[in-house]
C-alpha cells in the first residue's frame, strides 16, 4: 500500500516521533510529508533532525521550512542571543546542538537549507507550515515569511460561515487555488480540539507537540490519523514550552 503520510509539528519530541511512525506502520512504500517545526521545546531536536536524515534515505519525503528551523538557523550561523526565541524552546535547541561536532551542525545546516517553503502535490493539494496572506495565492506571496509564521489562513477558515462554497462570491479568494490546504504552526489545541482538524479545505495537523499534545500523522487520502502519547509526558523532568 502507497500511502501519502502528512505529519504535524515535532518540536524536539524524538520518542514521540518514532512512537507515532510506529502507531502508523510507517514502510519505505510510504509517501511522508513533514510540515516544519521539527525543532524547539523538548530536549531532543538534534535526534530528531538525524531521524529525518535517516528517513529521507529509505522513502520519499517532503521536508517543509517550519520558523522555529528559521531561528535556529540564525543562531547556529550567529551565535546572536534572542530571548524571546530560546523562552520559546529555543534554550533545548541549544543544548541539543551543543553536543554535536562541528561537521554533525553543518549536516544540519545543509538539511535547513534545503528545506521547502511549500509543496503542491499533482492532485493540487497544498502543503505549508503556516498559510499565507495573498488572494492571488501561494505563488504570488510578496512575503516569504508568510509561510512559516502566518495564522490569519486559520483563522479565517475557523470563523467561516460553514456554508459557504467555493463558488459563492463571499468564499475567500485563498481558498479557491488548491483542492486542500495542509497546515501546522498554530496548534489546534489552543482552541480546544486534540485531532487533525478541518474547517472548510484547510487541515491543521498541529496538535500541540511542543505544549502538552501530540505527535500527530494523517493519512492525506484516506483521513485516517494516528497521534503519539502526550509528549511532555515522554520527557517529565523538562517544560518544552509549558513555562511557568
Amino acid at each position: 500500500m502507497n500511502r501519502t503520510l502528512v505529519i504535524g509539528d515535532i518540536h524536539g519530541g524524538y520518542k514521540a516521533l518514532l512512537q507515532v511512525l510506529d502507531r502508523a506502520n510507517v514502510t519505505a512504500n510510504d509517501t511522508l510529508i513533514f510540515l516544519g517545526d521539527y525543532v524547539d521545546g523538548w530536549s531532543e531536536s538534534a535526534q530528531v533532525v538525524n531521524l529525518l536524515l535517516e528517513l529521507k534515505l529509505k522513502q520519499k519525503c517532503i521536508f517543509l521550512r517550519g520558523n522555529h528551523e528559521t531561528l535556529l538557523v540564525h543562531w547556529l550561523r550567529t551565535k546572536e542571543t534572542n530571548k524571546l526565541w530560546e523562552y520559546n524552546g529555543g534554550d533545548a535547541s541549544m543544548k541539543s546542538y551543543s553536543q554535536l561536532s562541528e561537521i554533525e551542525v553543518q549536516k544540519h545546516l545543509d538539511f535547513f537549507d534545503s528545506l521547502m517553503n511549500y509543496y503542491i502535490d499533482d492532485k493540487n493539494r497544498l502543503f505549508v507550515h503556516a498559510g499565507f496572506t495573498n488572494p492571488r495565492g501561494i505563488t504570488d506571496e510578496h512575503f516569504e515569511e508568510s509561510l512559516y509564521w502566518d495564522r490569519t489562513l486559520w483563522e479565517l477558515v475557523m470563523s467561516m460561515n460553514a456554508n459557504l462554497f467555493p463558488d459563492d462570491i463571499l468564499y475567500p479568494r485563498r481558498l479557491k487555488h488548491h483542492s486542500e490546504v495542509y497546515i501546522g504552526h498554530t496548534p489546534v489545541t489552543h482552541f480546544g480540539f486534540t485531532e487533525p482538524t478541518n474547517f472548510a479545505n484547510v487541515w491543521n495537523i498541529d496538535t500541540g507537540a511542543a505544549f502538552l499534545g501530540k505527535i500527530s500523522i494523517l493519512d492525506i487520502d484516506s483521513k485516517e490519523f494516528w497521534q503519539s502519547d502526550t509528549v511532555a509526558a515522554m520527557y517529565p523532568d523538562e517544560e518544552g514550552r509549558n513555562h511557568k
